[in-house]
């Protein structure tokens, strides 16, 4: 069984493949530029390891080679490895969590269209700052600057080019994370951003009719190009197109049986008020 830590380490011996597969073939990087269409600098840096290619580059240089189905399979594989990462809890808390923000602010301000789907708690860039720190309590260590640095991403909120699609469970916004007062004013920010015109927050809630799956973990779409899913563990960034497409499909199953953007903006101003203390 292939351990998480494996996951986006093939880049080099796919590069490696790829460059053997070409010189076995008899081609220049020249030559197999104009039969898979890449250019040549970006097949020198594919052969390098100083870009890691897309599936789609490495079925056109397969396809440009003539490879055999089971060589093409094997470095099929080897890509989608290598276009999945696993960014573990413990290599977060030993560099420091605030570099992980650092890494998400990157990732959000390369990103048009962004997707949370959260089942079972209120993701960072909703934080208020006593629901970011209570978030972090149990985890050892001082986390001021992850707070801080959490609370600087979201000013990304208020920018007008940028879509923001917040789909959660009612289980998510009343897990009880924090003493009542907190989580009214915790819900009470959710509603607020709701109501500007380039946030849309839609709420699965209680009384809805069966849903077809289980929300069996959190995840976050970037566009069509990347998608991310957490665990107690850590997180798993994938940029296959297959698992990217994957999880916007089921995005949009979820979103489907959430209430509209308005409904769900009532319905977070009445459970504020059962907060109330």
């Amino acid at each position: 069984m292939l351990e998480p830590e494996q996951l986006g380490q093939q880049k080099n011996e796919l590069a490696l493949y790829l460059r053997d597969l070409r010189r076995q073939a008899g081609l220049t990087g020249d030559r197999l530029s104009v039969r898979c269409g890449i250019s040549q600098s970006k097949i020198s840096k594919i052969e390098t390891g100083r870009v890691l290619p897309s599936l789609m580059d490495v079925e056109r240089i397969l396809g440009a080679l003539n490879a055999p189905a089971d060589v093409v399979e094997k470095v099929v594989s080897l890509a989608r490895l290598a276009n999945t990462e696993f960014s573990g809890l413990r290599s977060s808390l030993r560099r420091g969590l605030h570099h992980r923000q650092s890494e998400l602010a990157s990732i959000e301000a390369g990103a048009s269209n962004i997707r949370f789907f959260l089942p079972t708690m209120i993701t960072g860039l909703l934080h208020t700052p006593e629901y970011a720190k209570a978030s972090l309590a149990t985890i050892p260590g001082d986390h001021s600057k992850a707070i801080a640095r959490r609370l600087e991403r979201q000013s990304i909120l208020y920018d007008q080019s940028k879509r923001f699609v917040f789909v959660l469970t009612e289980a998510a916004l009343r897990w009880p994370l924090c003493e009542p007062s907190v989580m009214m004013v915790q819900l009470g920010r959710i509603a607020t951003l709701a109501a500007l015109p380039n946030i849309e927050v839609r709420v699965i809630s209680f009384g809805q009719t069966l849903l077809p799956e289980g929300p069996l973990n959190t995840f976050t779409v970037y566009d069509e190009s990347l998608a991310t899913a957490e665990t107690f563990g850590g997180a798993v960034v994938m940029r296959d197109p297959r698992d990217v497409s994957y999880h916007l499909e089921l995005f949009s199953t979820f979103e489907g049986y959430a209430l509209s953007p308005e409904d769900s903006r009532g319905f977070l101003i009445a459970l504020q008020e059962k907060f109330i203390p």
